[in-house]
């Protein structure tokens, strides 16, 4: 299958250049996609470019991933109603040595072969360009009429917050790099999410009127939820791809607990299933959508393709001590690091060891560790039978919380209802 016509049937291809059909079929193509270096991990908003390169790559193309070393000193106003921070040269330089450490992990960047990836930053182009220079060797190419007509310049300046200068040059900050990759890589193709259409497009108009060349540009939709939260969020933050700020744990949980309509969807943009496989799983899942087989095939193919197959394993395995048979038994073979992860992000408490040395009553226990502002709430919600200690559900307001509850000698898990988990650290 080649490659438009993969990202089609994958759902992702939004925007296409008359001719880059033609080019991709024609030629061994070099094509990049630019990564923000807000911060020094991507997250799973990223992780749909990234499939856009791993798709081009294995059609055969050469892909690079430009790291916006300059740009990101700037900000990008496509997508953002006000302007964001600039970044200090130091952050700048630690968030991306994390990008392109991950990278490396989903390209292959084995010189031996002829479409190997690159990884490029374009503060190399821009760090010793005046600005004299830039206007005189960019900016004389663009007019500003051409400038404004982008969505989104319009957008901010029928806003409230304006459009600083800083933000308006970026479309041609972005355009000189498709021009610099076009001139010094053969780069003919770019690609991204449907919002940087207008940035993409300045640069094949700016290769074309500097250069007199030829270029080519597509999109992928912007990736959306059916409930309307956006993608890559969850109560805790982003989803990152780095497992020190998400564990491999919680970003399993949270491709297995997608909706239906949203695995259906993204089973093809996230994974490198093929479409006979992916269509025996929709299949299958039909049959009986309690098993969740669409969610579990998803979270696996995810899961491995970012951290490992070992990762997922241990993933599935704490998933099923928490969830599946007695769980008030099997929380206890969970390790401490497990623990940990599988309630990354829920509210932890301190208690002192002094407090349930003799026992506290579950009432007490509850409000002294903060988990309820008061004693009868705490009473309350007991007797109603909405709490549970270690998985277990409690409803005698007289039992007490003494050392055997302890998991891993520290820890005391509280659930209030059915998805408000609490950690309760036992500290001396």
């Amino acid at each position: 299958m080649k490659l438009i016509e993969e990202l089609r049937w994958r759902g992702m291809l939004q925007d296409i250049m008359p001719g880059t059909e033609d080019q991709l079929n024609k030629e061994m193509t070099t094509g990049y996609i630019g990564f923000d270096p807000t911060a020094d991990s991507l997250h799973i908003g990223s992780l749909a470019p990234i499939m856009l390169l791993h798709h081009l790559q294995k059609a055969g193309h050469r892909p690079i991933a430009l790291v916006g070393g300059a740009t990101g000193m700037v900000g990008d106003p496509s997508g953002k109603s006000e302007e964001r921070n600039l970044l200090s040269e130091e952050t700048l330089q630690k968030n991306l040595a994390g990008i392109r450490s991950q990278l490396g992990k989903y390209l292959d960047f084995n010189p031996e072969k002829p479409n190997a990836a690159l990884i490029a930053n374009n503060y190399d182009w821009f760090r010793d360009m005046g600005f004299i220079d830039f206007l005189r060797d960019i900016g004389k190419h663009i007019t500003v009429n051409y400038m404004m007509a982008k969505d989104s310049v319009r957008k901010r300046l029928d806003g409230d917050s304006g459009i600083s200068y800083t933000e308006f040059a970026y479309q041609l900050m972005q355009g000189y790099d498709f021009y610099w990759l076009y001139s010094h890589h053969g780069c003919k193709l770019q690609m991204g999410g449907s919002d940087q259409w207008g940035n993409i497009t300045t640069g094949t108009e700016l290769i074309r009127r500097k250069a007199g060349g030829e270029a080519f540009a597509l999109t992928c939709p912007l990736i959306t939820k059916t409930d309307g939260a956006k993608f890559g969020k969850t109560e805790k933050g982003n989803v990152w791809l780095d497992p020190e700020k998400t564990s491999p744990y919680q970003f399993y949980q949270f491709w297995l607990n997608s909706a239906d309509a949203d695995a259906e969807k993204w089973i093809r943009i996230f994974t490198l299933l093929t479409k006979e496989d992916i269509d025996s799983i929709l299949n299958e899942h039909k049959k009986d959508p309690g098993a969740r087989t669409l969610q579990k095939q998803l979270a696996r193919s995810v899961t491995i393709f970012v951290h490992g197959n070992d990762e997922y394993e241990a993933a599935v395995s704490t998933s099923d001590k928490l969830f599946k048979g007695n769980a008030a038994d099997n929380i206890r073979e969970l390790t401490e690091s497990e623990l940990l992860a599988s309630m990354e992000g829920v509210p932890l408490h301190d208690l002192p060891m002094a407090k349930i040395a003799t026992g506290i009553d579950v009432v007490s226990f509850l409000s002294d560790t903060g988990i309820f502002p008061s004693k009868g709430e705490a009473r309350k919600t007991v007797q109603g039978g909405g709490v549970s200690i270690n998985r277990e559900k409690i409803s005698d307001i007289a039992v007490l919380i003494g050392y055997s509850h302890l998991l891993n000698n520290r820890y005391i898990l509280v659930q209030k209802g059915k998805k408000n988990f609490f950690l309760v650290r036992i500290i001396s």
